[in-house]
């Protein structure tokens, strides 16, 4: 139901939100999201118009968030991505529909309105902080793509 390019503005937010205070480049997080990087290129400019990410061109630029990641909710990068609507008049403009929804549509606008309320409700910070077993794609990555050193346990 979402495209792909939602799948992938997520999974670069995602990644953003795990390090607020730095700027991660283009290329790596390319790398680190497993998103091919002209397409990347790409989202990361439409999530730049939405406001949700600011970026600086050049040696030490990159993109990073522009505000934290607990105000950041899933919805906010789908809207920006693919806007999600509930369906208010029937689409097919049949004017004896009125505003009464044919039962195909009235089961999209309530699947459509299912998914805004879950999306709505999950933040960046959610998704990063989650008790569970499978870390989000970048956080094992991220350090590795950027050149840094591992961190280092016990």
């Amino acid at each position: 139901m979402l495209s792909q390019t939602v799948e992938y503005a997520l999974r670069a937010m995602v990644c953003l939100a795990q390090s607020p205070d730095e700027l991660t480049p283009t290329p790596a997080l390319a790398s680190i999201t497993k998103v091919p990087p002209n397409y990347l290129a790409k989202v990361l400019q439409v999530l730049a118009q939405a406001d949700l990410i600011k970026g600086r061109r050049g040696v030490g630029g990159g993109y990073k968030l522009t505000r934290p990641a607990n105000q950041i909710s899933m919805f906010d990068v789908v809207d920006a991505i693919d806007t999600l609507k509930p369906i208010q008049t029937c689409p097919l403009g049949i004017e004896d529909h009125g505003e009464s929804l044919c039962s195909l549509h009235k089961r999209l606008d309530s699947a459509v309105r299912m998914l805004i309320d879950q999306f709505e409700g999950v933040t960046l910070e959610d998704l990063i902080s989650e008790a569970n077993p499978s870390a989000p794609l970048c956080r094992s990555d991220k350090r590795v793509a950027l050149g840094l050193p591992g961190k280092k346990s016990g």
